[in-house]
């Protein structure tokens, strides 16, 4: 089930295996509509939107002016206006209502604490997965790139060592796995140390323990000889000595939307953030990708941020309206239980507690450029191949571009997703 989610609707050229394993079935069709597709959207009342729109700001600015009384009036006339399970914006509304009573109480690094924590399902998380990844194409793309850039980097190689922060259920390597197993030459010896961040209520060595034996198993099923080294402990505090990294091996380090959870120098003089890619300078990669979310709410100031998250998730409940069946209980998952804890983290928490702090991609060269990177030009062929595969399996609305040598996605010309490839100077 997960070789066929992780194939990106691959053709002969790029093909994992000998059957068609795409994520969409032969007939084209996800969740039972035509690829590219829309869902009907509800009717949205266009002074219903704008008046709930004015709602919310009014509601924020007597949050931000510490005026409790007229905060809950406003909070419960958007808690019947708005609904978990109405149009894009009903649901959007719902998420920003938490965050700012949320933040009314101080409960909101309480409330994130325990999203954080609490652990679905597999079944559940693949079910989500499978959603996401079969109606939005960011995650396929930008994993697609990064393995087709692995594999040509690791064309000769007899050991590939792949340093992975925030690697957990890493299940993106399982297409790279394949294809390593099918090298004329045979497979190289690979190596995945996986850094994770220390979480409360999980215990990292059985973490650990349990993505080993997934991974030799699946390794030991192609053929791949294999070894893997799991973390857990802040990315920052981690010693390249730990690493155990091996002077015959082509090291490879990837980020994958998680970097803006370190914290970065708007509240620390010494920032975490580029400690990190100081650290990955020091272990000298033969190449660095970095994927990200283009999420430009990370201003120290709320009201600031109030504005980007609205206009930020804007988009992003709009594409799922537009992609994913409004019935889905997956599709709300996804919305109150990942987009709602960082609107809610972003909203309702400040300092130390405020864990998501996105950058956008122009924030990142320069901090990247400043920590002593050269950026490598993007893969044309590789891109083209992308941009086919989206044109032709995803919604028209749907975009990849290029800038600055990052490639580029998003939805109505918004990006959300960006990725580039980094090399030390």
């Amino acid at each position: 089930m997960l070789d066929k989610m992780l194939q990106f609707n691959c053709d002969k050229d790029v093909v994992t295996s000998n059957s068609n394993d795409g994520i969409l079935p032969k007939d084209g069709k996800v969740g039972g509509r035509s690829k590219g597709a829309s869902y009907p959207k509800k009717h949205v009342n266009i002074r219903d939107h704008f008046g709930m729109k004015n709602l919310l700001m009014l509601c924020m600015e007597s949050v931000a002016s510490n005026d409790h009384n007229t905060a809950n009036k406003l909070l419960n006339r958007i808690k019947q206006l708005s609904s978990p399970s109405g149009n894009a914006f009903q649901r959007l509304a719902h998420c920003l209502a938490k965050g700012l009573e949320a933040r009314l109480t101080g409960t909101g690094n309480l409330i994130y604490r325990s999203l954080t924590t609490k652990e679905r399902s597999t079944s559940d998380a693949l079910e989500v997965y499978k959603l996401c990844t079969s109606t939005i194409p960011f995650m396929n793309a930008s994993h697609y790139y990064a393995i087709q850039t692995i594999l040509e980097f690791a064309k000769q190689a007899t050991s590939l060592h792949i340093i992975q922060f925030g690697g957990r259920r890493a299940i993106h390597f399982m297409p790279l796995i394949q294809q390593l197993s099918q090298r004329p030459c045979g497979p190289p010896k690979l190596r995945i140390t996986s850094i994770d961040f220390p979480e409360q209520g999980f215990e990292p060595t059985a973490i650990v323990e349990r993505e080993r034996r997934r991974w030799v198993n699946y390794c030991k099923k192609f053929n791949v000889p294999f070894e893997y080294h799991g973390m857990t402990q802040k990315w920052e505090a981690v010693d390249p000595e730990d690493l155990k990294i091996h002077k015959d091996e082509v090291l490879v380090v990837m980020c994958s939307y998680l970097f803006h959870y370190v914290m970065d120098d708007s509240f620390l003089e010494n920032s975490p953030r580029d400690a990190v890619l100081k650290l990955i300078k020091r272990i000298n990669p033969d190449v660095f990708l970095h994927a990200i979310l283009n999420g430009p709410h990370n201003s120290p100031f709320f009201v600031s941020r109030f504005h980007e998250v609205l206009f930020y998730f804007s988009v992003v409940f709009d594409m799922f309206e537009t992609t994913m069946p409004r019935e889905s209980p997956w599709r709300m998952m996804c919305e109150t239980e990942i987009c709602g804890k960082q609107v809610l983290n972003t909203i309702a928490c400040e300092g130390l507690e405020r864990i998501e702090r996105t950058e956008t991609y122009k924030s990142w060269q320069a901090r990247t450029v400043r920590a002593g990177f050269k950026q490598l030009p993007l893969n044309q062929d590789i891109i083209k191949k992308i941009k086919a595969k989206v044109k032709a399996n995803f919604h028209r609305d749907f975009f990849l571009d290029e800038a600055d040598q990052w490639m580029l996605q998003g939805w109505k010309g918004r990006v959300l997703h960006a990725l580039s490839c980094w090399k030390p100077s």
